[in-house]
């Protein structure tokens, strides 16, 4: 395979590694969490959150949806739905929104982190536009700054992953809470997948960059010492 069929192929994954990414910033469902319920017919309160809003769901469990020692749910099933966006950056507000005093820290981490990580997206995209549009040495020369930009964002998506991943362990196994049991949603798997792509792709065009190796290095070697002894 030609290498400009490569770079485009990884262009392609490294847009849709993107797209996976920030859907999840801008989503929230990362992570929804449920108390117990131990009687039917009655109302219970599920919640869902992100990096930037809470939203708790008041569920009617009927007899179809009643499970013994199980918890409030499916998300899935009607309820009225009250959603509040994190105050990041004014203290003192987090603690009344969401309870746990511990989840504002987890939360301003995974946010900033993620911040870095759309940066460097952004910086990767320009790179990108600048080896499309130029010429000569220019294009391959922004394809080593693009990879390792695009690399960078994924890291950065990794360690927001695990920060939020640390946040809800972190929650569910406080005394004080109320949430019994918990599972990611669909923002957290695209994250997962938006981690995978960029990091991957961004060191595979990083050395897709790279000068390409001759084919039989150690007869170049021989060559080049017989030049010095002539």
């Amino acid at each position: 395979m030609h290498k400009r069929t490569k770079i485009k192929i990884a262009i392609f994954v490294l847009i849709v590694g993107m797209a996976c990414m920030f859907t999840a910033v801008v989503t929230d469902h990362w992570a929804v969490l449920s108390p117990r319920v131990d009687k039917v017919n009655q109302t219970c309160e599920a919640a869902h959150f992100g990096l930037w809003k809470l939203c708790k769901k008041y569920i009617y469990i009927s007899e179809e949806n009643f499970v013994q020692g199980h918890g409030c749910g499916p998300i899935s099933l009607p309820g009225e739905e009250n959603c509040t966006y994190f105050r990041h950056f004014t203290p003192g507000q987090d603690a009344e929104i969401f309870d746990y005093k511990t989840q504002k820290e987890y939360n301003i981490s995974a946010a900033a982190i993620s911040i870095f990580s759309l940066a460097f997206m952004i910086l990767g995209s320009l790179c990108l536009v600048g080896s499309c549009t130029g010429k000569g040495k220019g294009r391959d020369y922004l394809l080593k700054p693009a990879g390792m930009f695009f690399a960078f964002a994924g890291l950065c998506c990794f360690i927001s992953l695990e920060v939020m991943r640390q946040s809800v362990k972190r929650m569910i196994e406080s005394e004080e809470t109320i949430w019994i049991e918990y599972y990611y949603s669909w923002s957290f798997a695209c994250a997962c997948t938006g981690f995978v792509l960029l990091f991957l792709t961004g060191f595979a065009l990083l050395l897709l960059s790279m000068p390409q190796m001759p084919r039989n290095p150690w007869e170049t070697c021989m060559d080049a010492e017989q030049d010095q002894v002539e």
